[in-house]
C-alpha cells in the first residue's frame, strides 16, 4: 500500500489538513495537477477561447455604447475573469482563495478595525477632492467605458505593488525555524506526534526543508493577496457609500450644474443621487482603494495589524509542511 491508502496514516491525513486550510500546492498531487495545466496544451486553447469571447464582447459594447474605451475595458474584464476561472478549476487554485475568503470573513471585525485606521485621513482627503469643481468636471465628462478602465486601471496597479510586496512578507515566514517553531507549528495537527518523535531524533533535521519556493511559495502569496483585496473592497464601498450619502446631503442639483457645467441626470429610483455624483464617489473609492493597498503594506501600523494575525497562518503551514516532507523522505529511504 502507498502511504496515502495506509488506514491513520498521518501523510493522507496531512495533506488533507493542507486542503482544509487552503494549502492545495503542498500537496504533491495538486501541484502537479496544476502543473500540468501550465502547460502549452492546456493552456493555448483556453486562452483562445477567452480572447474569441473578449473579442466578440469588447467589439459589441463599443459599437453599442459609441465609445472607444468600451472595447479594451471589456477585453480586460472578460480576460480578468476568465484568468481567475481558469486559476479556481485548471489550476486547482479554488480551496485557496476560499479558505482565505471564510477566514477573512469570519474575521469580519479585525477586517474593519484595519480599514478603520486608514479610513479618518483618508475621508480628509477624499472630501477635500469630493468638494471641488474641477473633479466633477472631469468625472462628468468622463464616460462609463472610460470611468470603467480607469478603475481597472486603479486595480491594476495595487494589485501589481502587492505581488511584489507580499512575496517579501512570504521571505519572511521561513527565516528562523528551529524546535521550538517546529513543535508550535504542528500542535493539534496530524504531524504533531511526527514532529515531536523527529525533534526528539538527532539524525533528523526537518528544519532544513523549511524553506518555501516554487508553487507552494505563490500558494501562500495567493492567501496573502486575496485577505488583502477583501480588506480593499470593504474599505473602497465604505467610501463610495458615504460619498454617495455626503453628496446627496450637501451637493444640491443647482451646485452640481455650476461645477459639472451642464445639466444633472438623476436615477429613477434615486431622486437625490444623479448620475454625475456616482462617478465622481466611483472615481474617488476606486482612488482611495489604491491609497489603503500602499499603505497597508508601507505604513508600520497597518502592517503590524494586518500580518500579525496572518503570519500566524503561515508560520503553521511552513513548520507542517517541513516535518511532512522529511517525514516523506524518511518514507522513501526506508522503503525496500
Amino acid at each position: 500500500m502507498t502511504s496515502r491508502q495506509r488506514p491513520g496514516d498521518p501523510l493522507a491525513a496531512t495533506e488533507a489538513w493542507f486542503l482544509e486550510h487552503g494549502l492545495s500546492y503542498f500537496v504533491p498531487a495538486e501541484r502537479a495537477a496544476a502543473r500540468e495545466a501550465l502547460t502549452r496544451r492546456r493552456v493555448l486553447p483556453a486562452l483562445a477561447v477567452v480572447a474569441v469571447v473578449a473579442a466578440v464582447l469588447a467589439g459589441l459594447l463599443g459599437w453599442l455604447s459609441s465609445q472607444v474605451a468600451a472595447a479594451p475595458a471589456v477585453l480586460l474584464t472578460v480576460a480578468g475573469v476568465g484568468a481567475v476561472g481558469y486559476a479556481l478549476t485548471a489550476l486547482r487554485a479554488r480551496p485557496i482563495v476560499g479558505w482565505a475568503l471564510k477566514r477573512t470573513l469570519s474575521s469580519l471585525g479585525s477586517v474593519v478595525s484595519t480599514a478603520s485606521r486608514a479610513l479618518p485621513l483618508l475621508l480628509v482627503f477624499i472630501a477635500f477632492l469630493f468638494i471641488n469643481a474641477e473633479a466633477w468636471q472631469m468625472t462628468s465628462h468622463l464616460g462609463f467605458g472610460t470611468l470603467w478602465l480607469t478603475a481597472l486601471l486603479l486595480l491594476g496597479l495595487g494589485t501589481v505593488f502587492l505581488l511584489v510586496r507580499l512575496p517579501e512578507e512570504v521571505d519572511q515566514a521561513d527565516d528562523a525555524v528551529d524546535d521550538a517553531f517546529l513543535l508550535r507549528a504542528c500542535r493539534g495537527t496530524p504531524l504533531e506526534g511526527a514532529c515531536r518523535e523527529m525533534v526528539e531524533d538527532p539524525s533528523a533535521d526537518p528544519a532544513r526543508h523549511a524553506e518555501v519556493t516554487g508553487y507552494e511559495r505563490w500558494n501562500l502569496i495567493v492567501v496573502l493577496l486575496v485577505i488583502q483585496a477583501v480588506q480593499v473592497v470593504v474599505l473602497v464601498a465604505a467610501v463610495f457609500g458615504f460619498l454617495l450619502v455626503f453628496g446627496s446631503l450637501i451637493v444640491n442639483e443647482d451646485v452640481q450644474q455650476l461645477w459639472t457645467g451642464e445639466g444633472t441626470s438623476h436615477l429613477a429610483f434615486l431622486t437625490n443621487v444623479s448620475a454625475e455624483l456616482v462617478k465622481v464617489s466611483l472615481f474617488l473609492a476606486s482612488f482611495s482603494g489604491l491609497y489603503f493597498t500602499v499603505s497597508a503594506i508601507t505604513d508600520e501600523t497597518y502592517r503590524g495589524q494586518f500580518f500579525s494575525a496572518v503570519m500566524v497562518h503561515l508560520e503553521r503551514a511552513v513548520g507542517v509542511r517541513a516535518v511532512y516532507l522529511a517525514l516523506r523522505e524518511r518514507r522513501t529511504q526506508d522503503a525496500p
